[in-house]
């Protein structure tokens, strides 16, 4: 099926929940009835993004605070020290119960979802009662149907292969626990042990060189060779005579670190598919909503009765994403999923997810507020990072994982910047620059150009608008042949707009509706 959106426009003056300034936010949206994950790709490397079915793109040079699109390169990514502590009180927690008694103040990744569409709560509770996918011709549907007809999909079957493949990547993920302890050989301790028939300086000569290599491996900014790190293996840039003990340890070492047979606790992480709803998704919808209404209720300081199932579901399980499960993509498919994080067989955490052709997008994340103390923001996108370089091995070219927006200018939303190595996208030409690159300019200013090409130009802008798709009066048709019936001379400013905001490839691609 088609994208099909309907645009909203420019929408102006409203309250940002960032700053909180009552008339500074500036954005252009529009609905999506449906969309296919190349065309969501496509525009969130424009920088769009969507909050349930709605989807947005800040006015950057006009809004008050503006909203860089961030990706986190999961490849080259290397734990910081304040990663690593995450993850080992998580592995203390689970091993033993241990509680750590500092503060939780550092815990930098709180999800703001009102904030991103703070002025829009009401707009897309409008446009959920107007765009209805039902006021649709009944001809659009039909047309779809029928050409999936053609190809023999049959949505039954995909319903239990979805099943299986969600049970075995629970096994895949599983608690980290292998079926067999591993004992892990620790480094022996300096004048304990130390093998003294080697030459004293080697060692210290050989991490310098690891060093070194680790340094430049993650200045390369253009990415490693294809199946660079396999899950649990160390870098293949590394000699393999080097000593395994001078090897920082990988992402996936430090979450899937054996557990005693005795542990504590046990952590399982399942990734559930939320549209079109799998059957896991729907058995466990009540127990992962009172999660979501204790967590809006505690951390956001929402009345009872604001997180209702509808604004729930609305936000966070309705997507305009098809799933797609093509034989070379990743083995739970493309599209919208629940990261659920199972703590003694109850969730504790969920991360919403959209995994697109080229990366992992997270959406948004809510827990259990008790269990604030596992600093679970950030071991939520540790997981993800993790979960982005597993789904690398098989589909090479999904190799991104995006944290939505990057907002200099406020405070609580920079921890961002700090998954390394990571880009911010041009809001003038839509390239890729290291982040290192954009911070002395953003000091400078709220709003920069990222490319420093003063010729450099959007590649993918708007051409051709003749050639845009429009879908009006039960037909397809070019925005060429449109324009001809149409006298509104506010409908051409609407739709040139759309145009230059999600380029030249998705115009030609997604269907435009007009009524």
């Amino acid at each position: 099926m088609a994208s099909v959106v309907e645009y909203k426009g420019l929408k102006a003056g409203y309250h940002c929940g960032y700053c909180d300034a009552e008339e500074g936010k500036v954005s252009c949206g529009m609905w999506a009835h449906s969309m296919t994950v190349q065309d969501y790709q496509d525009l969130i490397d424009r920088g769009w993004r969507r909050s349930g079915k709605y989807v947005y793109k800040p006015v950057m040079n006009q809004t008050c605070c503006p909203q860089y699109t961030i990706r986190c390169r999961p490849l080259q990514f290397q734990p910081s020290k304040s990663h690593k502590k995450v993850l080992k009180k998580m592995l203390k927690f689970l091993a033993k119960g241990e509680i750590s008694k500092g503060n939780y103040e550092d815990e930098p990744m709180e999800p703001t979802m009102e904030d991103t569409v703070a002025g829009d709560f009401g707009l897309i509770n409008k446009l959920d009662i107007q765009c209805d996918l039902k006021t649709f011709s009944d001809d659009l549907t039909e047309r779809f149907e029928s050409e999936e007809k053609k190809k023999g999909k049959s949505p039954k079957k995909e319903e239990s292969s979805e099943l299986i493949q969600s049970q075995a990547m629970e096994e895949k993920l599983g608690s980290g626990e292998p079926s067999h302890p591993v004992k892990v050989p620790s480094a022996p301790k300096p004048g304990k042990g130390a093998d003294l028939s080697k030459p004293p300086c080697r060692k210290a000569k050989e991490i310098r060189k690891e060093r070194k290599r680790l340094k430049l491996m993650q200045q390369n900014p253009a990415g490693q060779p294809e199946g660079f790190q396999a899950q649990g293996e160390s870098p293949s840039l590394f000699p393999p005579k080097a000593n395994k003990s001078n090897q920082p340890k990988s992402l996936e070492d430090l979450i899937f670190e054996s557990l005693p047979e005795n542990a504590s606790h046990k952590l399982e992480v399942r990734v559930v598919r939320s549209s079109p709803a799998s059957s896991q998704f729907k058995a466990t919808f009540q127990e992962s909503y009172q999660v979501y209404k204790r967590y809006q209720m505690v951390i956001h300081k929402d009345p009872p009765d604001k997180p209702t199932v509808s604004q729930f579901t609305r936000f966070l399980c309705s997507s305009p994403l098809e799933a797609e499960n093509p034989p070379n993509g990743p083995d739970c498919g493309y599209g919208s999923f629940h990261q659920q994080y199972w703590l003694d067989g109850r969730i504790i955490a969920v991360g919403v997810i959209d995994v697109l052709p080229y990366c992992v997008s997270s959406v948004y994340l809510y827990y259990d507020p008790d269990y604030s103390f596992l600093s679970l923001g950030v071991y939520s996108a540790l997981r993800e990072i993790a979960f982005t370089r597993q789904l690398h091995q098989k589909t090479s070219q999904l190799s991104y994982y995006y944290m939505g927006f990057y907002i200099h200018s406020c405070p609580k939303m920079k921890y961002k910047g700090q998954y390394r190595p990571s880009d911010l996208l041009c809001p003038e030409t839509y390239i890729w620059v290291p982040i290192e690159q954009c911070l002395p300019s953003l000091e400078n200013s709220k709003y920069c150009r990222f490319n420093q090409d003063p010729e450099a130009v959007d590649e993918g802008r708007s051409k051709d608008p003749d050639r845009l798709q429009v879908f009006y009066k039960k037909a397809i048709m070019p925005y060429g042949v449109y324009k001809k019936q149409q006298r509104d001379p506010g409908e051409e400013a609407a739709v040139l707009q759309y145009a230059r905001l999600v380029g030249q490839p998705c115009s030609e691609r997604m269907l435009l509706f007009r009524n």
